[in-house]
């Protein structure tokens, strides 16, 4: 069985998720989707609309995931790739170079990005449009 895995925070799924998600699918058997703890995301700085356990129900109801896990640091990757036995790890390629050090334990993707969606954008699309 050849595993897959990807990270991100995935708040307020868009068509770009999707995206990410199914063509992550398509690189193996099993996908694993690691996403941000809220403790994580509090340290970045971040806050995502939804909890953990909301986004958690989201994407487990997606048919493409197998499994989600939760992200708690960015130095947690290559102990997940062992323990998960993953064979690729996916990224989408607004992170090209980042992970790189990923390739001594497993192949590394980075995806190209969907043109025109992202959290920040449908965030500030929907700011704009209550204050304008």
């Amino acid at each position: 069985m050849k595993k897959v895995i990807t990270y991100g925070t995935f708040d307020l799924l868009h068509m770009g998720h999707i995206n990410l998600l199914r063509r992550a699918k398509e690189y193996g058997d099993y996908l694993i989707v690691a996403i941000s703890a809220d403790e994580f995301n509090a340290l970045k700085g971040k806050k995502a609309y939804y909890t953990f356990e909301q986004r958690k129900a989201i994407l487990e109801a997606i048919k493409y995931v197998d499994e989600v896990i939760p992200e708690y640091t960015w130095e947690q990757k290559i102990e997940d790739v062992k323990k998960h036995n993953i064979d690729v790890f996916l990224m989408g390629d607004d992170w090209e170079g980042k992970f790189d050090f990923l390739k001594d334990y497993c192949e590394v993707i980075y995806l190209p990005r969907t043109v025109g969606i992202s959290t920040t954008k449908i965030k500030t699309d929907l700011n704009m449009a209550n204050n304008g």
